[in-house]
């Protein structure tokens, strides 16, 4: 197995690879998420490993859209739990920090902290890209808002850890391609509907009326054709339980298209925790 994660070594990606592989999996660093994709279809990697959602940031769109631009099935799911640790060169002080580097996503999930700093934020492509710029660049009066790996593996100094806002603060990541296993429980699910009264409220229903549970939905505009939607779903049954066969067979009616994008083992809290 040889997973493709987004980021540098140290990058909570590769966390969630390792959590889900084991310690001993191979992993291969992208620079992009359009990279990690790009490598399972072109078999530099068996699987991929891609945030969804954060329980603070809200959902990760640009992934989304991947799923439905490349034939590669979601056959796994991990969450892990993300604590951001602001890190510097050896001997700075957090006084001294007047810049802070990190993602979009870590700067969102910190945002009141960095406000009571008083410091400038800049966005990096990756947490762990954070730590690499202000190791290699010696970078003074400067921090990165990274995973405590990270520190580790670019030699920095953590000044203060678990500055997110909220103490609860976790990643939900997708595992793409490969083969999901024979006890999954849980599927993803794209639709496009008519703008017709009622349309969402009927596409629902057809897993309301067959007691199949909805953990996530989502609504991301169809690109090229303003104000028009699609709609992703995610449901607590496999694709093919009867129920939920009869449920997308239903929905197929009346929708325009649908499309499932996998069917997958539902990840277990208990497991991320242990």
């Amino acid at each position: 197995m040889r997973l493709a994660y987004q980021g540098e070594p140290g990058a909570y990606s590769e966390a969630a690879s390792l959590l889900y592989g084991g310690p001993q999996v191979e992993t291969v660093p992208c620079k992009s998420f359009d990279d990690v994709f790009e490598a399972v279809v072109k078999k530099r990697a068996t699987h991929g490993v891609v945030p969804l959602e954060n329980s603070i940031g809200g959902t990760i769109h640009r992934n989304y859209d991947l799923l439905l631009e490349h034939e590669l099935m979601i056959t796994g799911e991990v969450e892990l739990d993300v604590v951001h640790c602001l890190q510097a060169l050896p001997g700075t002080t957090i006084g001294d920090v007047k810049v802070v580097y990190s993602h979009p996503q870590a700067l969102a999930q910190c945002e009141r902290y960095l406000k009571d700093l008083g410091v400038t934020v800049e966005a990096v492509y990756d947490t762990a890209g954070g730590a690499k710029l202000v190791a290699e660049q010696k970078l003074k009066n400067a921090a990165a808002l990274a995973s405590r790996r990270a520190a580790e593996v670019f030699g920095l100094e953590v000044l203060q850890e678990a500055v997110q806002d909220y103490e609860y603060n976790i990643t939900r990541f997708a595992i793409i391609g490969g083969v999901a296993g024979p006890d999954a429980d849980k599927t993803t699910i794209v639709f496009a509907l008519p703008s017709t009264p009622g349309a969402l409220f009927k596409a629902l229903s057809v897993f309301a009326l067959r007691d199949i549970n909805l953990t996530k939905l989502e609504s991301r505009p169809i690109r090229g054709r303003p104000w028009e939607y699609l709609f992703y779903v995610e449901v607590e049954a496999r694709r093919d339980d009867m129920a939920c066969s009869r449920a997308l067979m239903h929905l197929a009616e009346f929708a325009k298209w649908t499309r499932v994008l996998g069917t997958y083992k539902g990840w277990q809290r208990k497991q991320a925790e242990s």
